[in-house]
Order: structure tokens, then C-alpha cells, then sequence
């Protein structure tokens, strides 16, 4: 574990940004694959996201995970395809020991749900690869990067 790292492990983490669809769902597989079952962890997002129409089933339903995350997560080994984007209000517990927001948006959230509580609050800065424009691989470089600094602040952090 580094020198800087706490000595002990928090008991639950949540990762806070703003929709759910792309980082904070990575951030959350990233500490569940490195923690295992040693901390529960959970993400969610400001906004819910918009929906879109499956044909199939001739109903509107929550778009789900960015297929570019999905699909650089995967490189990973760690699926995506059944995460469901939820906000603040969605969590069934917000009994968090640390709130990681990766967003200046999600930051206010976050410090009005330790509010009163004993977790501690942390702050991420972390691109929005949705932004990057231009080929397909292009794009998907910018979600790996997105992948590989969280994966590296993550081993920082909670030690791997």
C-alpha cells in the first residue's frame, strides 16, 4: 500500500457524476474488481439519463451504460451490460464512509449527502471522454484514458 494511502480500508465508497453512464460506473468496477468484497461500492449520478425506445419491447427505458465504456471495461474484463444508471435519490443506502464525486457538478451532492454524516468527501477531476470528437478508435482512446487514470488513482487510493 503506498505511504500515502489510509491505513484502513473505508467500508463503503460511492463515486458520484453526472449521469451515470460513463465514469462513475467505471470508477465503481475498477475498486470492485481491485476490493472484492473487502468494500461495498456503488455509483450514481445528478441526473437520470434520457431514455430511449426499444423497439423490442415498444417501450422507452433507461439508455444504460456508454457502449464505449462498456466496451474499453470489457478490455478489462469487467462487464458493464447490466449496470443501470441511478441518481442521488435511487441509492438504497446512503450510509457512504467516502463519497468520491469525479465531477465539480457532483461535488454539491456529494457534501449534502455527508452532511451530518461521518464521511469524508473527496474530489476527482476526470475528463468527460463523451466530449471527444473524430474516429471511432479516437474516441475510444479517450475513454481508455478515462479507464487507465481512474484505474491508477483507484490502486493510489484503496492500494493494489
Amino acid at each position: 500500500m503506498p505511504a500515502d494511502a489510509p491505513s484502513r480500508l473505508p467500508g463503503a465508497v460511492l463515486f458520484a457524476c453526472n449521469f451515470n453512464q460513463v465514469r462513475s460506473p467505471m470508477a465503481e468496477a475498477l475498486l470492485k474488481r481491485l476490493a472484492g468484497d473487502r468494500i461495498y461500492v456503488d455509483s450514481c449520478g445528478l441526473k437520470r439519463p434520457a431514455q430511449i425506445h426499444d423497439d423490442e419491447r415498444d417501450e422507452d427505458v433507461d439508455a444504460g451504460v456508454d457502449p464505449f465504456a462498456r466496451e474499453v471495461m470489457a478490455e478489462l474484463g469487467c462487464d458493464l451490460a447490466r449496470h443501470r444508471p441511478k441518481t442521488f435519490g435511487d441509492l438504497e443506502d446512503s450510509s457512504f464512509d467516502l463519497v468520491i464525486s469525479l465531477t465539480p457538478e457532483a461535488q454539491h451532492s456529494a457534501v449534502e449527502i455527508a452532511r451530518g454524516r461521518a464521511a469524508d468527501i473527496e474530489y476527482w477531476p476526470t475528463l468527460d471522454p463523451t466530449l471527444t470528437h473524430g474516429s471511432r478508435e479516437a474516441r475510444l482512446e479517450a475513454y481508455r484514458a478515462v479507464r487507465d487514470a481512474l484505474e491508477r488513482r483507484i490502486a493510489e487510493r484503496f492500494g493494489g
